[in-house]
Order: C-alpha cells, then sequence, then structure tokens
C-alpha cells in the first residue's frame, strides 16, 4: 500500500524531504539508515512469527533512531512505556506526544483540544470535533505528524489547515457506503489485534465484525475484551 521509494529515489534532490513508513523486515539489514526526523508511535506484539521474540522485535524498532545525533529528532509516544524508555537512548532531540496527559513540552491532548508546548510556544492547534478522523489511535497519530511537521520548520497555520483537510487513507477505518441505515468501514488495515482493537473504539454504535487473515502468533484476547459488548455478530474468515 503506498508508493515504493525505490519509485522516487532517482528523481530526489537535496532540498526534497522524504515521509517514509520503515517496517521492522527493513530495519534487520539496515545499518546505515540515517533520517532527521524518526518516529515511534507504540509498540504492541506483532510479526513474532518473523522475529520471534518481543526483544528482537523491539531492537529492530529501535534502529530506526540508532544512527541519529543531537542536530536530529525523535518523535516518541509519552504514553507506551516502551517508547518513553527509548527517550533515554537517543541521542536525537526527544518530541513527546501524549493522548492522556498534560506535557510540559511536547504535544498534547487535553479536554479535547489538541495543544503544543514546544520551544517556547504555547499553542491550540485544534478541537478534535474539527477533524475528519475518528478514534484517540488517530489523535495520537495526528499528534506524531504534526511534532514531525513542526521539526521540519512547517508553519503552525499550514499544519492547520492541511490536518482538517485530511479525509483518511484507504483500508485504515476507511467510510465506504451506508446502505439501509448500516453504515460500512473497510479497516483491513488492521492486521494485527491492537490495530483491530483500535478500529473497534472507534465504532460509535453496534457493530457487526467480519476478522481473518493468517495467523501471527499473536494473541486475541484483548480483541474479543474490546468488543465490550459493542460487537452484536462477529464473523470469520480464514487465511
Amino acid at each position: 500500500i503506498g508508493v515504493p521509494y525505490s519509485d522516487k529515489v532517482e528523481s530526489l534532490t537535496s532540498h526534497d524531504w522524504v515521509v517514509a513508513e520503515i517496517s521492522s523486515f527493513q530495519m534487520e539489514t539496515a545499518h546505515t539508515f540515517h533520517p532527521k526526523i524518526s518516529a515511534v508511535l507504540n509498540i504492541t506484539p506483532d510479526h513474532l512469527n518473523r522475529h520471534k521474540t518481543m526483544e528482537v522485535y523491539i531492537a529492530m524498532k529501535e534502529k530506526v533512531w540508532k544512527n541519529q545525533t543531537e542536530q536530529d529528532y525523535c518523535i516518541l509516544n509519552a504514553e507506551d512505556s516502551v517508547c518513553k524508555a527509548m527517550a533515554q537512548k537517543t541521542k536525537a532531540k526527544v518530541f513527546f506526544f501524549s493522548s492522556q496527559n498534560v506535557l510540559q513540552e511536547g504535544i498534547y491532548l487535553e479536554n479535547d483540544e489538541i495543544k503544543i508546548r514546544w520551544n517556547g510556544k504555547n499553542e491550540n492547534l485544534f478541537h478534535v470535533d474539527t477533524l475528519k478522523l475518528l478514534g484517540v489511535h488517530n489523535y495520537e497519530n495526528i499528534m506524531a505528524a504534526c511534532a514531525i511537521a513542526i521539526c521540519a520548520g512547517v508553519p503552525f497555520e499550514k499544519i492547520k489547515k492541511i490536518t482538517k483537510e485530511f479525509a483518511g487513507v484507504a483500508h485504515r477505518i476507511e467510510y465506504v457506503a451506508e446502505v439501509g441505515g448500516v453504515k460500512y468501514y473497510n479497516d483491513s488495515k488492521g492486521t494485527n489485534p491492537d490495530a483491530a482493537i483500535q478500529g473497534i473504539r472507534a465504532m460509535n454504535r453496534k457493530t457487526c465484525l467480519i476478522g481473518g487473515g493468517y495467523d501471527k502468533q499473536s494473541g486475541y484476547e484483548a480483541w474479543i475484551e474490546a468488543f465490550d459488548g459493542k460487537v452484536k455478530k462477529l464473523v470469520l474468515i480464514g487465511e
């Protein structure tokens, strides 16, 4: 899903910014990767059929900032204990985001307002009701994206404008249609229990849930607990 970096690399100049999603698989063989700005949004069990242990998976995630220096930036989730611990390891300037607590420095959610305190600036960016995306996990994604843009020097006003216009991407709680009073959402990018849990949490009515795919050796207890009476029908399809 998306545009391969290899499609663009030959046309890039020294004035261009590349925004790339880097997988733990890619990090296995990456030794000189050095982004100007890195971000680790959360750590939950995933791809254990490949990495075997959480320790190895976390180590692959940490490689995204391993080569960064004091001149670089690292965006981290203040509410994820593994991410928070990375702040003590990276040499980069750490920019925290939080959906649960007011930060002395960083970007955070308070009373449904996304606010920022950074480099002496203290400002309300926007109210979540003005956004087109659903769910606290999306507010976290938005805060991380805003933090990246701020570190790249993008003006606040442009960040506000673009964020309010953004309607999401394909397969991530993507609104499909309303038929007979039933709203359909495509969340097929939710390929691990944690991602699927966020999709359920974002629903604001009784839900019929279709789940399937191949087993990546994850546990599903938390996924089932997240139904919380909201999921009235469960349809399961195999690999």
